[in-house]
């Protein structure tokens, strides 16, 4: 059985330095999503989306080792965090952010892959999020990103950290504010929790 490991292939962008902001260029991706909005703290969607996504990727791990005879680790969850004014968008107002909940997928993953997936996932439990689902390509392109570690509710200057970083190298801030989620919280103190925090660059100003 072939074996591959995605986070040793794509280290560039799943394992940036704690201490110092780099540039990177991420190629497009495919991803399992689920789109929602609320504070991620207090919404039953939120976690609802969170389930669905294990749910399905470990079913796609499990499928593809029976009919490609390949294994990998199923990656990280991630998030795109955004509002409808990006200009008035604040940190604190969780109430009023918009989210995209996913988890990438092997580029050999088929439309046709999922769907047998789902359905097998479908039939374990239920899943009230699973309609939400979708498989898409996200193609981010130039980017800045770091590793930060500790709790999620003090990230604040280390997104200020990158956006200054950007505005210094002369770029703009384009898309959303895009976070990796490396720790399982469940298990991890919160001030070693790891996160790469990434946001994409626009052109030259």
């Amino acid at each position: 059985m072939q074996k591959i490991d995605l986070k040793k292939d794509l280290k560039a962008l799943y394992s940036p330095s704690a201490k110092t902001v780099s540039m990177v260029e991420v190629p497009p991706m495919r991803f399992l999503m689920v789109d929602g909005a609320g504070d991620p703290n207090t919404s039953v969607a939120f976690q609802q989306a969170m389930e669905v996504l294990f749910s399905v990727s470990y079913t796609l791990k499990f499928l593809l080792r029976e009919v490609l005879d390949i294994d990998y680790g199923v990656m990280p969850p991630e998030g795109l965090w955004w509002s409808e004014d990006m200009s008035r968008f604040d940190a604190s107002a969780k109430d009023c952010w918009l989210w995209t909940l996913m988890i990438m997928q092997p580029d050999f993953v088929t439309a046709e892959h999922v769907e047998q997936a789902k359905a097998k996932a479908a039939g374990k439990k239920e899943l009230p999020a699973l309609a939400q689902l979708r498989f898409e390509t996200y193609d981010e392109g130039p980017s800045a990103q770091i590793l930060y570690i500790g709790p999620y509710a003090e990230e604040g200057p280390t997104v200020e950290k990158i956006h200054h970083f950007i505005a210094d190298s002369g770029y703009t801030l384009r898309g959303k504010h895009h976070e990796i989620y490396l720790s399982d919280i469940r298990r991890a103190a919160p001030e070693k929790w790891k996160t790469v925090v990434r946001q994409p660059m626009g052109a030259k100003s």
